[in-house]
């Protein structure tokens, strides 16, 4: 009797052990899809901003977390295989790719925090000669795109102010056909609008772009961090927990 006791006793632990290890791998799976998403968005919203930065490091950031995701998508799956055929072979695997993401997301995180905190400087260092010697040139039409998609969306113009394009290579070129700014600097997208700046035809705001597109990538950068370092320490709990 004892002994059949201890046998529906070790039954009802297995079970148990069972329910806590799925419910483990769902937590698991949403804590991989957020990261997933914001990765994802992180590169689709606004992306043509990337190529006006001097370093690759928001964007590694971004897919970083993209491969993290993608690596929770598949082992989550080994987990749930692992605990429906009772194998503890695959449960060490599977606790070694928990490490691995772990160790990924901190990664992604961290980068995303050190790069916040130069974020400012490189703009200022680089935006404005970026602008200025690269805007309408040959094989520069990604920069182009970036810039007068910049311009409109934050409804600014230039990198400190539309006084900036005065001294650009674009501006003082046949080509600006005697145009002070590029067109989309006008409020009203028109053929030829940037040859007047005034304040009614043009934007003009205080701290230019620079100040606009570093609020966005700071938000951005911030949304990394947060998401990279702090689901990795969940997971991290969760999985030293089990």
């Amino acid at each position: 009797m004892s002994a059949l006791h201890k046998d529906e006793q070790g039954d009802w632990q297995t079970v148990c052990l069972k329910y806590l290890l799925f419910i483990f791998n769902f937590l698991f799976w949403m804590g991989g899809a957020a990261v997933l998403g914001v990765g994802v968005w992180t590169l689709v919203e606004k992306s043509d901003y990337l190529s006006l930065l001097a370093s690759s490091t928001f964007a590694v950031s971004a897919y970083i977390l993209i491969l993290a995701g993608s690596l929770v998508v598949v082992t989550g799956f080994l987990g749930c295989c692992a605990v429906i055929r009772e194998r503890r072979r695959c449960l060490s695997v599977y606790f070694f790719f928990l490490l691995v993401i772990f160790l990924i997301e901190l990664v992604a995180g961290v980068l995303a925090y050190v790069y916040y905190q130069r974020l400012s400087e490189e703009l200022k260092q680089h935006l404005n000669q970026t602008m200025s010697e690269n805007y309408a040139q040959p094989g520069k039409e990604a920069i182009t795109a970036a810039v007068d998609r910049l311009q409109q969306d934050f409804k600014c113009c230039g990198s400190n102010n539309s006084q900036d394009w005065a001294h650009s290579v674009y501006i003082s070129s046949i080509a600006a056909e005697q145009r002070v700014v590029p067109d989309s600097c006008c409020k009203t997208i028109t053929h030829a609008c940037g040859k007047r700046d005034h304040p009614s035809n043009i934007y003009k705001v205080e701290g230019g772009c620079i100040t606009k597109l570093e609020q966005f990538l700071a938000d951005h950068l911030l949304v990394i961090g947060a998401v990279g370092i702090g689901v990795a320490c969940l997971q991290c709990g969760r999985s030293t927990r089990d």
